[in-house]
């Protein structure tokens, strides 16, 4: 999961991009990158970190030139320790082009061989996003081979990069001299979409939340397949140049990833999680009697639509019980299992007397390990509980994810070969209520006549790119990002029970 925007303008977009990440913040916090251009010269800066630490005054001054790209990084493959897989990535043939990369390439080990035997090119790092920008640039030199470049030369060229590579990709670059050539992988897996502002400025982004923070006109989302070129002069060309195109987005971009003020492929995320409470407050109801309930308290801050929801339609106070201590990091970014359990009391507390002889309802987005579950139940019960339970807007979470979130692997975890019982007594709560798979789909897919479906790979097991197999998801796991030494816990996502 990261995020990515890219800029074409008539005036300097170094702030543009800036305040876009900002934006975006919330996809990935590991590292974050601008580049600009200028007279066909490409200025750069990227580094660990989140983007206020990132950009200062002296490095946002370099950043010169009307057009540009940028990048907040959440590794989930490589070295998350390096900065040189920091993005955006660079090479210099043909004529210069850089590029941000949202997703995960299930067959980047494939690929790495057939750059060097084949197309002789060199890759220096363990980033997939590094793979997949030199197989795009090996078949733009293919397809422009003398011959100048025109759109349809890149489009042709975006065409065979769909052949060849699989997995998840929404993918911006710029070519120097030339403009921004964005699309997204035929099955739409990870989101992105294009605005226009007021004065002519074209801007491309991974969520729409981006565009209305900026003051620009959301136009359109981008196509699964389809690939969009802008030219330097804000000429916009774009065509579909997937053989066979559906769309089928992550459902866990509604359920938890995006920003709820976002819309992505037609789809309100907050109405996303108000139908998710919706429909787990049914579960609820045939599990746990509503007058055996006296309060819904909500894990800020992604459950908080489902809980509000859930609460009203049975009737119940809904209450805040958490307080999120905003200046401690994101809880599934801790690299270690020890450090992470350790965050959860740093990143939030009780108020005490919303707990103290009630029986509590606590809703949550998701439970992925449920280390952050147990200490939250736990935290509930020192605040003088009576009866904890636990709901789950999303469904048990039992298969890894290839494509793009760092799930840990199927012994990590906790819904994995378990029973519902057997996670509860894990937990510690008095009742664990999950939503169900096909309700989860039907919440969200009701809301848009377009989808031809989700990828709900981690609920489900169907991995929808159709090349998965468990020799894949262990070599794939083999490059999932490595713990700090001494750490255990090779995870960089425990995607967390907490506040986003």
């Amino acid at each position: 999961m990261c995020g990515i925007v890219g800029v074409v303008s008539n005036a300097p977009v170094n702030q543009l991009i800036y305040d876009s990440l900002l934006l975006l913040q919330h996809r990935g916090q590991d590292a974050a990158g601008i580049v600009t251009q200028q007279d066909r010269k490409f200025f750069m800066h990227k580094a660990k970190g989140m983007v206020k630490d990132v950009f200062r005054t002296r490095n946002m001054r370099a950043l010169l030139g009307n057009s540009g790209l940028g990048q907040v990084r959440y590794p989930t493959a490589g070295n998350a320790f390096s900065e040189e897989e920091a993005q955006p990535f660079y090479v210099n043939a043909p004529f210069g082009i850089v590029l941000v990369h949202n997703g995960n390439l299930t067959n980047a080990k494939a690929l790495k061989a057939e750059l060097f035997n084949l197309d002789h090119r060199h890759i220096n790092t363990e980033s997939d996003s590094e793979v997949l920008l030199n197989v795009l640039a090996h078949e733009i030199e293919v397809a422009t081979r003398g011959l100048p470049l025109l759109p349809q030369e890149l489009f042709s060229a975006v065409a065979r990069v769909h052949r060849r590579i699989k997995g998840s990709y929404a993918v911006i670059c710029h070519i120097a001299g030339h403009g921004l050539l964005a699309f997204r992988d035929p099955y739409g897996i990870r989101p992105l979409c294009i605005g226009k502002g007021a004065d002519g400025t074209h801007m491309v982004a991974s969520e729409s939340v981006v565009l209305e923070g900026t003051s620009h006109q959301f136009v359109r989302d981008v196509q699964p397949g389809e690939a969009v070129f802008i030219a330097l002069d804000g000429t916009v060309h774009a065509q579909q140049c997937a053989d066979k195109p559906q769309l089928m987005p992550c459902i866990f971009e509604f359920v938890y990833l995006a920003r709820p003020d976002s819309v992505m492929d037609g789809i309100s995320v907050y109405q996303a999680r108000l139908n998710l409470g919706e429909t787990l407050a049914k579960r609820v109801v045939s599990t746990v009697p509503p007058n055996e309930i006296d309060v819904v308290i909500p894990i800020p801050e992604s459950s908080r639509p489902s809980a509000a929801q859930l609460a009203q339609l049975l009737g119940l106070p809904y209450r805040e019980g958490f307080v999120k201590n905003r200046y401690v990091g994101r809880t599934f970014i801790m690299p270690g299992q020890g450090v992470r359990k350790k965050s959860v009391r740093q990143k939030l507390n009780v108020i005490a007397s919303e707990f103290k002889g009630r029986n509590v309802l606590l809703v949550d987005d998701s439970i992925v390990r449920g280390t952050t579950s147990k200490e939250i139940v736990q935290m509930a019960r020192d605040a003088g509980a009576r009866k904890v339970y636990m709901a789950s807007a999303a469904p048990p979470v039992r298969f890894p994810n290839v494509y793009g979130i760092d799930m840990p692997t199927s012994s990590e975890l906790v819904a994995h070969n378990r029973t519902v019982e057997q996670v509860r007594e894990l937990i510690g709560c008095d009742a664990l209520i999950y939503q169900d798979v096909e309700g989860m789909k039907k919440a969200v897919g009701s809301l848009s006549k377009n989808l031809a479906g989700f990828d709900a790979s981690c609920f489900d097991g169907v991995y929808v790119t159709g090349d998965i197999s468990s020799d894949d998801i262990a070599r794939l796991n083999e490059n999932r990002v490595g713990a700090e030494e001494g750490q255990e816990d090779t995870s960089r996502l425990a995607l967390p029970n907490h506040a986003d």
